[in-house]
């Protein structure tokens, strides 16, 4: 992953994509800040994907700011940086995968009320591999409801 994105420096720069260039030093860089914490390491795979994630979800929630005050030069660029990143993270489970795991579950440990929504998400997050956690607990909050 990270070789990937170091390939991928080298080609923004002898394009000259300035802007795609940007966004992978900041990675690289959040990359460098990750492998700093405890000990020094090299960032496995799913670490790098982790630091992906977050970079992703902090530029969502601020285009959800963004977009509340008007500033929609800001969300433009804050949405081609989000799909810069997306481009290095494993496609998302569908809706309807996400269905199958949150319907084993339920038949699984038979929840009756929101009481026992931590017990459903622990074990649902267990058996999910890459999905929006978000969109999860929302199906599981409507099925408990």
């Amino acid at each position: 992953m990270i070789n990937k994105i170091n390939e991928d420096i080298k080609e923004a720069m002898k394009t000259q994509d300035k802007f795609t260039l940007s966004v992978l030093r900041m990675l690289k860089s959040e990359f460098i800040n990750e492998s700093r914490k405890g000990s020094m390491h090299e960032l496995t795979d799913d670490e790098a994907i982790k630091v992906i994630k977050h970079q992703v979800k902090v530029r969502k929630d601020s285009i959800e700011e963004y977009t509340k005050y008007g500033k929609s030069d800001l969300v433009a660029d804050l949405t081609r940086e989000v799909e810069v990143l997306n481009k290095y993270l494993p496609a998302e489970m569908s809706e309807e995968e996400i269905t199958k795991v949150i319907d084993s579950v339920f038949a699984e440990l038979n929840p009756t009320s929101m009481k026992d929504m931590g017990k459903v998400m622990r074990e649902v997050s267990t058996k999910l591999t890459n999905a929006n956690m978000a969109m999860v607990s929302k199906m599981i909050k409507d099925r408990l409801n």
